[in-house]
């Protein structure tokens, strides 16, 4: 019988669930378990496609097309898990379903409540699986007392009810707070935010501690007299030097004697050797120093680029470098200050986004990796400004654009998709979304990066493509699209002969990074400037 293990928060949001709901999906995967994980949203946006990058972080996608909270990417990359649409429901898509359902008259003439109807759609998704998973770990974004959480909580509550308790672990994960006034650790919004769960019916059986530093027996015990539990099921999650080393922690304070314990497993004793090997050599402080600059318009919230961080850093990891970003914001570069702010770059990247603030900025980054023939990586939205640089610049249009930024330009690089846009009056779910093929053409910088592999597959998420009418004018500017989606006819890829590397993808390389095994793009970046 497939195991549910429920990773919620208390004391405050952004207390660091989605990092050990992962690190515990890596433990057990570790341990032979056929792990999968879900995140539950209590926003009621449909998905997180349409929320500010600025708000909520990045936008994560899955093969199938989903649009996902960024927590997704932390739990594809620790357990090398290809995640669906499944893997993340909110409160917007639970009552869209619901009123559609009600609409259509399948509910007979019911009155259609909270209980049981909201809650029992909840409880079909919780179960909802497709392969006989061994167990399946399940975070619940906000903050236990929020008032838009309650239903997913009484879902898990009757979940925990009808299964048995030997079939159910809720982890309970909140903040430990230093106050530098008295120097001492305060226990109790943990305990407040124990007592709001047990008003709501739900004791937790691990209650993980988020602090600052390591804190003592003294401290942990103290919370867990006062939450019900055993001091052995009271974890203490502090920071460390990376989110990589979580499940190293949690392993060490007895995770999986715990989770047989509470779930009746006979979990056999995991062999870290490797992994421990792996980062130790992460941590180590005299390793060469590789500069990256992202030159982007999200950059004063560094969640919004979430993915390609992690990236790079399991890029480094992979070279045994430091990878240290330089995050540059696009919207203040002009044409007085770019040579200046950029002048010691050696490998300069444009991320995705969208809209046309902060495009000036982020053409003139890409005309100086250009011209000083630094190492210039383009992805999504970077490709339309690589393409719209050098259609200014090499082949002088002077109103060379993207229909986003201007639809009036008689010179659209970058032009509306009409075979993937079906709908012109709805943003949300109407970009080219999820895994198509990219075929590679030979003898090129794409095809050396996979390896002569005649495709790959690769995560898109974006609304307009190159204009193939501007293709031969580009071929004598010495550009190569190396990659193509044969099927509609739409550039993937395009590369500069006479660059050291200089490439822009219209695909998200960083969605398919993993700890063991960096997307091959990054670590090609990377090694053009060694």
């Amino acid at each position: 019988m497939t195991k549910f293990i429920f990773v919620i928060g208390g004391v405050v949001s952004g207390v660091g669930k989605g990092i050990i709901a992962a690190s515990i999906g890596f433990v057990l995967k570790n341990a032979n378990k056929k792990v999968f994980l879900k995140k539950f949203d209590p926003y009621l946006n449909i998905d997180p496609g349409t929320i500010s990058p600025l708000q909520h972080g990045e936008v994560f996608v899955t093969d199938d097309g989903a649009e996902t909270d960024l927590d997704l990417g932390h739990y594809e990359r620790f357990t090398n898990t290809n995640l669906d649409h499944t893997s993340n429901l909110t409160s917007g898509k639970i009552y869209q379903e619901l009123i559609h359902l009600e609409r259509s008259g399948k509910f007979l003439g019911q009155t259609i409540q909270v209980i049981p109807h909201v809650t029992n759609l909840i409880k079909s998704k919780i179960l909802d699986q497709k392969n006989n998973y061994d167990v399946v770990i399940i975070e619940v974004g906000g903050t236990i007392g929020d008032i838009e959480s309650l239903p997913f909580i009484e879902s898990i509550r009757q979940i925990k009810m009808d299964l048995g308790k030997e079939n159910v672990c809720i982890v309970h994960v909140g903040l430990l707070p230093f106050l530098n006034t008295s120097y001492e650790y305060k226990t109790k919004p943990i305990q407040h935010s124990i007592s709001i769960l047990l008003s709501q019916g739900i004791q937790a059986d691990l209650i993980v501690a988020r602090s600052i530093k390591k804190v003592s027996d003294e401290v942990l015990n103290k919370i867990a007299i006062f939450c019900n539990l055993k001091p052995k099921f009271v974890l203490n999650a502090y920071n460390v030097k990376s989110i990589y080393n979580v499940p190293n922690l949690l392993y060490d304070q007895n995770l999986i004697n715990l989770l047989n314990l509470k779930l009746k497993w006979n979990l056999l004793d995991i062999n870290l050797e490797k992994w421990n090997k792996l980062f130790k050599n992460f941590l180590n402080p005299n390793k060469r120093i590789v500069e990256v600059y992202i030159v982007g318009k999200y950059t004063k919230f560094k969640d919004s680029y979430l993915s390609l961080v992690e990236s790079l850093n399991l890029t480094g990891l992979k070279l045994n470098l430091q990878i240290e970003i330089i995050w540059i914001n696009s919207k203040k570069i002009n044409l007085k200050n770019y040579q200046e702010i950029l002048k010691n770059a050696k490998i300069i990247i444009i991320p995705g986004g969208f809209d046309c603030s902060g495009v000036d900025g982020m053409i003139l980054a890409a005309k100086f990796a250009r011209i000083n023939n630094i190492s210039f990586l383009g992805i999504c939205l970077g490709l339309d400004i690589s393409a719209i640089e050098i259609a200014l610049n090499l082949c002088h249009l002077k109103d060379a654009s993207s229909f986003e930024f201007n639809p009036k330009s008689t010179n659209l690089i970058i032009d509306q998709n009409k075979n993937v846009n079906s709908n012109n009056f709805q943003y949300g779910g109407t970009l080219r979304l999820g895994k198509y093929k990219v075929n590679i053409f030979k003898n090129t910088l794409l095809a050396s990066i996979y390896q002569n592999k005649d495709f790959v597959f690769e995560r898109h998420r974006h609304r307009y493509e190159f204009n193939n009418k501007y293709k031969t004018l580009f071929q004598k500017q010495n550009v190569v699209f190396s990659g193509i989606y044969q099927e509609k006819n739409l550039i993937e890829a395009f590369e500069l002969t006479t660059h050291k590397f200089y490439l822009a993808v219209q695909y998200h390389p960083e969605f398919l990074s993993r700890i063991n095994n960096p997307h091959p793009i990054f670590i090609n970046l990377v090694k053009s400037i060694l």
